[in-house]
């Protein structure tokens, strides 16, 4: 863990994490602190990179992205050449890129309207990146569980 991190920032983390848009002085009322000293602590928080952003969750269904798929892409790059990654990285519907261990080279997740939106996003975004072997796509039937909450822990 970070040893710049105290219980407090993990307490910060945890309130903030479950709701961004929390008020100031609303989390210091949860932590028993002045609102003066959790703002400097947020704002070093932030300084530090620790806070990356602050982000709102859309419902995928009520933008139409009701379709979400995983695809594996494997490609020809030799160790240490990212150009693929790099390209792969600026398609705005790549919501995760992660490169993997195994056969294949990279994970995307992605969401779509529908299956033909998908097949349109294969052939016109990825299709055309050269060093890409192959592809194998996953479509989700139901999802279960999706957040990218972090498990904070409540001590060090």
């Amino acid at each position: 863990m970070n040893s710049s991190i105290d219980l407090i920032d993990l307490k910060i983390l945890a309130e903030l994490q479950s709701d961004a848009c929390l008020r100031n002085a609303a989390l210091a009322k949860k932590l028993g602190m002045a609102p003066s000293a959790v703002l400097e602590r947020v704002k070093k928080l932030e300084q530090k990179g620790i806070i990356k952003a602050y982000a709102t969750r859309i419902s995928p269904d009520a933008i139409g992205l009701t379709l979400l798929a995983f695809i594996f892409i494997k490609s020809s790059e030799g160790p240490g050449n990212a150009s693929v990654s790099k390209q792969l990285a600026k398609i705005p519907d790549v919501l995760e890129l992660h490169h993997i261990a195994g056969e294949d080279c990279y994970l995307l997740k992605v969401r779509a309207k529908d299956p033909l939106s998908l097949i349109h996003f294969m052939r016109e975004k990825i299709g055309k990146i050269s060093g890409i072997l192959s592809t194998k796509s996953t479509i989700v039937l139901e999802t279960l569980k999706e957040d990218n909450y972090l498990p904070i822990p409540k001590t060090i």
